[in-house]
């Protein structure tokens, strides 16, 4: 089989390839955090990581994006990847055993252990993917993530592979990309250097529990509406106080659930 031309991506590049390992070395920094994602599109990537601080970051090789076609996994010369499901029903189910050929080809390189290395599939039957869930992967070696398509994946290889299902959100996409993109750029902008400034991930929403207070720039005055008076007092003990405050009462009023988490926690 041969290599599928590269993507160019600044001085880096995206390849879609059976030799991750020429692709991590042309790709990434030693030691720099990797994405493999499974896909039947992988064409999709980077998409949106490739631009603003995350594409930066992917260019200078803080971070490294490999994407593995699953259609060369496929069955037969015409490459099938999906089947009818057992028992009837409507749509396709992409096949254990072809998934499994293109886990076993990523794994090549990676650590066994799923606390350094976690493989993903993208489900909207998953956990709910949050701020927190983003600093673990940031924390690991680097992630596999699996993108569904069709009505889902054999059980049985998400048993095997005993893969952790993540969802994005109480909402069916029509496959596992964009989720993947979105997932990768919440966790690729916590990786060191990539925003340049370490205390702007503390105090965002979800970071301490609580949704992010209000914030206000230039113009002093805009159509009327002028900045909270203590913003511009120069008492940063105030403005703690005040962006505490507000923090509480929006995620009270927008996010009963989060209110009700960061009480008990306190």
């Amino acid at each position: 089989m041969t290599e599928k031309p590269a993507k160019s991506h600044g001085r880096k590049s995206i390849v879609t390839s059976l030799q991750p390992r020429d692709l991590m070395e042309e790709t990434k920094l030693k030691g720099a955090w990797t994405a493999k994602v499974i896909t039947l599109f992988p064409e999709a990537f980077p998409g949106v990581l490739g631009a603003s601080l995350t594409g930066k970051a992917l260019k200078d090789g803080l971070w490294a994006l490999e994407t593995i076609d699953l259609r060369i996994f496929g069955e037969g010369k015409h490459r099938n990847v999906d089947d009818t499901p057992y028992g009837g029903g409507a749509g396709m189910v992409l096949r254990a055993d072809v998934v499994a050929k293109a886990l076993d080809f990523v794994a090549k390189g990676t650590p066994d252990e799923r606390a350094k290395w976690p493989i993903v599939y993208l489900s909207p039957r998953g956990k709910p993917f949050t701020q927190a869930k983003a600093r673990t992967w940031s924390r690991t070696e680097g992630i596999t993530l699996l993108c569904g398509r069709f009505e889902g994946v054999d059980q049985r290889v998400l048993d095997a592979y005993e893969i952790e299902e993540v969802s994005l959100g109480d909402f069916v996409l029509t496959g596992g990309e964009i989720a993947a993109q979105a997932m990768l750029d919440a966790t690729v902008r916590l990786q060191d250097d990539v925003l340049g400034n370490a205390d702007s991930t503390e105090d965002e929403s979800h970071s301490n529990g609580l949704l992010e207070h209000p914030q206000y720039t230039r113009p002093a005055d805009f159509r009327g509406r002028t900045v909270p008076e203590v913003l511009t007092s120069g008492d940063h003990g105030k403005v703690d106080a005040w962006r505490r405050e507000q923090s509480e009462a929006l995620t009270k009023k927008r996010r009963p659930d989060l209110w009700q988490d960061a009480s008990e926690d306190d």
